[in-house]
């Protein structure tokens, strides 16, 4: 048998495309595409604004007074403030108790012309007065029962507008500011007794120069 051909197929060579060579298109430069350096060289100009705005209202400054205006401070702490009392829940029941009247700075004040003295304090931030009451000679100030650090007194008040007989109770920081206050408070009562009785006669009238001290100072317009 005549031997069979082999028939061979041949592939046919798939038929490359020629690559076609793209190019990118340069975009033509912009003002935006300047040379960096170039814009770190330029300065931009702030225009500042010549307008101007009259206001709708005009508001007159007002001098505001406190009445401390006439006094100078003698002595100054920051402490808390106590009073021993009736609560509005028990008033006219007679049960008093210590109740917190406010944080301040309690300061003892001298008034520039006439010199008597008085203790006045003042609730941080609302400025609420919450203490008022002359230097008064006959004012004992004792020692808090369990505390080494506040004084207890007895003085008539006129933080309320009116006088009123106020026990007090003063807490310091510490003891030893709570002794500085005593010192200086104790030194301002000599004075005070020097002013309302004179040098060589001390409580001879028995008590009304101190209380139509009391009432004078008392009456001091001390606004909140």
């Amino acid at each position: 048998m005549p031997a069979e051909e082999e028939k061979t197929t041949e592939s046919t060579p798939a038929t490359e495309t020629p690559a076609t060579e793209t190019s990118a298109t340069e975009t033509p430069p912009t003002e935006n595409d300047k040379d960096t350096s170039t814009n770190k060289e330029e300065t931009v100009k702030e225009v500042e604004s010549t307008a101007t705005f009259e206001p709708v209202v005009k508001l007159e400054e007002v001098e505001t007074k406190n009445g401390e205006e006439e006094e100078e401070v003698v002595y100054g702490s920051r402490s808390k403030l106590f009073i021993f009392g009736e609560t509005l829940l028990d008033k006219g029941s007679g049960k008093k108790t210590w109740r917190e009247r406010g944080i301040g700075e309690a300061r003892i004040l001298r008034h520039t012309e006439h010199q008597r003295l008085r203790f006045l304090m003042r609730q941080e931030k609302t400025m609420k007065v919450i203490a008022n009451h002359a230097i008064d000679p006959r004012i004992e100030l004792k020692p808090n029962s369990g505390s080494d650090r506040s004084w207890v007194w007895s003085a008539f008040d006129f933080a309320g507008g009116e006088l009123v007989e106020t026990v007090f109770a003063l807490r310091f920081p510490d003891s030893d500011i709570a002794n500085e206050f005593k010192e200086k408070f104790e030194a301002c009562q000599k004075e005070m007794a020097s002013l309302l009785a004179g040098e060589d006669k001390p409580d001879e009238d028995g008590g009304v120069a101190a209380d139509e001290a009391t009432e004078a100072l008392s009456k001091l317009e001390t606004k909140d």
